[in-house]
């Protein structure tokens, strides 16, 4: 099995074994204690905060951590178990993208506008937290299914991040609630997209194993 080259920056590797590197599983195990730890924080800042893109970046976090967990203890299966539990994650990631646009859409009934100061400040440190958790991936994106889906999850969150970002700032400028919840629905689009991708590929790999 060929490998690709090795830059200094180790931004690159052999992808192709990358179920079966070591550094790949200790970059998981850094990806979960990152999202599942960092979504707790999130979750309750934005119940404090009442910001709906907050919650549901929280729930992005937490359901990143949990899949990517998964996929840690899936590093041993065979190449069909490994893609049909890539199958499991795009599904869960879809039912979690329609489960965020509902609430996103009932809440526009009574919205009201969240705090923007310390929306804003969360989601910087987010992002901190996500650009870290991508990085650390970055060389092994290029996987199987499953490879694949820990990427894309770890990449929507960075997304995510900008967008609550941005909100924040629309919510202190006009004072309305209508960016945070817009962006809440931008994340669960984000969610559903990545949801088809990652099923995808997860039908391809288990056509190729059978």
């Amino acid at each position: 099995m060929s490998e690709t080259n090795t830059s200094d920056c180790g931004c690159t590797g052999d992808t192709k074994r990358a179920e079966k590197d070591p550094a790949y599983a200790r970059a998981l195990w850094i990806v979960v204690i990152l999202n599942l730890g960092f979504g707790v924080c999130e979750i309750l800042g934005g119940f404090i905060a009442n910001s709906q893109a907050l919650k549901a970046d929280a729930l992005d976090f937490i359901g990143d951590g949990s899949i990517t967990l998964v996929g840690l203890m899936a590093l041993g299966w065979t190449a069909h178990e490994r893609a049909r539990i890539a199958l499991t994650q795009g599904l869960f990631l879809g039912a979690l993208g329609i489960g965020v646009l509902a609430f996103a859409a009932w809440r526009a009934f009574n919205a009201v506008a969240p705090e923007a100061e310390l929306m804003g400040g969360i989601g910087i440190v987010a992002l901190i937290v996500n650009i870290s958790a991508a990085l650390v991936l970055s060389r092994f994106r290029d996987g199987d299914a499953n490879v694949r889906a820990v990427w894309l999850f770890s990449r929507n969150d960075a997304l995510a991040n900008v967008a609550v970002i941005f909100a924040a700032a629309l919510v202190g400028w006009t004072g309305q609630a209508w960016p945070d919840l817009a962006v809440a629905g931008v994340i669960a689009l984000l969610f559903l997209h990545s949801a088809f991708e990652i099923i995808r590929h997860a039908r391809v790999d288990m056509r190729e194993t059978a």
